[in-house]
């Protein structure tokens, strides 16, 4: 049997005629860039997160990129985020000159701990937009909190907008893997100065190609993103900031409001998926050797981006798995802290423990809406019989 990890076809076998009047009728009215699609997907995103604006810009990177641009983050200004996520989260601190300082995680959920955001912040001297503490071996002011919603789930929002309150932070919910989670009931990108979603192919909410949005409910912040992504001007060819190229294309946008119908019913399905593999995981008696995922009590909604394993032997049975034509995938291979970029960060192996630890063992199994019975019967099979032969 093959099982792909993700698999994007049969999704599109089930909504093909529908992207393609979409698609048609974008190519047939001649409007390509910023038009009423993406008015409409902008208004529809912004009500089902919860906020009172949004925009879409080119991918869920530049959306973080211009977060940052809009707050402000000068040369050698620090940025709180967590070392285990993709490239895109840190990078877009690092291109504006900050400095990403880079916290441990929590052990279960893999989520940015609270605990080792505080312990960062402790002692450090307030000021009216951030907090100047010593890192490194000099004194760097932080201006804000990059909490990423991780795999699916959220990070726990309550403690983190508490500590950004208390030390003057602003914060920017990276929820490009979570689109509908809900932490305490409350969704996600809706907790922080700004929140951003991806629409990368593989996201819950994906387009075939790349595309981004950025959330928030205050209106200046709001006007600074619909400025900075059209070249910083403020009206055609009047350049108020230097601002980038990013804006979501009618054709991504009309593709997205032909997925964004099935959104509910997709993410419900994922939820079936990941709840079969827990009870398959008992029922086969892998504990000794599977640790499952764990769902913070606050998360009161986990929309299921990727279901991620923790084993012993990772490599040995990923490899296997191949072998039996099963998809699977590391997210992720190494912490950020530990890349060949940020070596001039001056992190070393074993400063943030539970991201070394975790990245070495996490394993993410086959997900997506579409995904049967009997190819997680499969996948779960083979995951015994790696173990029964050690």
């Amino acid at each position: 049997m093959q099982v792909p990890q993700i698999d994007l076809k049969r999704e599109y076998k089930f909504i093909e005629e529908e992207v393609k009047k979409a698609t048609e009728k974008v190519m047939a009215s001649g409007y390509y860039i910023l038009g009423p699609h993406v008015k409409e997907l902008e208004e529809k995103i912004a009500s089902y997160t919860g906020v009172r604006f949004a925009k879409g810009v080119a991918s869920g990177s530049d959306a973080l990129l211009l977060t940052q641009m809009a707050i402000g983050i000068k040369k050698n200004e620090g940025v709180i985020t967590t070392p285990f996520t993709f490239f895109a989260t840190a990078s877009a601190v690092y291109r504006r000159g900050g400095i990403p300082v880079f916290v441990d995680i929590d052990e279960k959920t893999y989520n940015i701990s609270p605990d080792s955001i505080e312990k960062v912040l402790e002692g450090g001297r307030k000021e009216k937009d951030g907090t100047i503490i010593k890192h490194k071996g000099k004194e760097i002011k932080i201006r804000a909190i990059i909490p990423v919603h991780l795999f699916g789930q959220s990070a726990e929002m309550d403690r983190i907008m508490d500590i950004a309150k208390r030390y003057n932070l602003m914060v920017v919910e990276d929820a490009a893997q979570s689109i509908g989670a809900e932490f305490d009931g409350k969704r996600v990108a809706s907790f922080g100065d700004f929140g951003i979603y991806s629409f990368f192919p593989t996201k819950n909410l994906g387009t075939y190609g790349d595309g981004g949005m950025v959330l928030t409910d205050d209106e200046d912040l709001d006007q600074m993103i619909n400025i900075l992504r059209v070249h910083g001007a403020s009206r055609k060819y009047h350049h108020t900031y230097v601002g980038i190229n990013s804006r979501l294309d009618e054709i991504h946008a009309a593709i997205l409001l032909v997925k964004f119908k099935y959104l509910e019913e997709f993410t419900k399905k994922r939820a079936e998926r990941a709840a079969y593999y827990m009870k398959l995981f008992k029922d086969f008696d892998l504990s000794e050797f599977v640790e499952l995922p764990y769902v913070h009590k606050k998360a009161t909604r986990h929309v299921w981006n990727q279901f991620v394993i923790k084993v012993e032997k990772r490599d040995e049975l990923k490899s296997f798995l191949k072998e039996k034509g099963i998809g699977t995938n590391i997210y992720y291979p190494m912490g950020l802290h530990m890349q060949k970029c940020f070596e001039d960060l001056g992190y070393k192996e074993g400063e943030l423990p539970i991201t070394d630890k975790v990245s070495r063992k996490v394993l993410a199994l086959p997900m997506h809406p579409f995904l049967r019975d009997d190819e997680q019967e499969y996948v779960v099979e083979k995951i015994r019989e790696f173990y029964n032969g050690v």
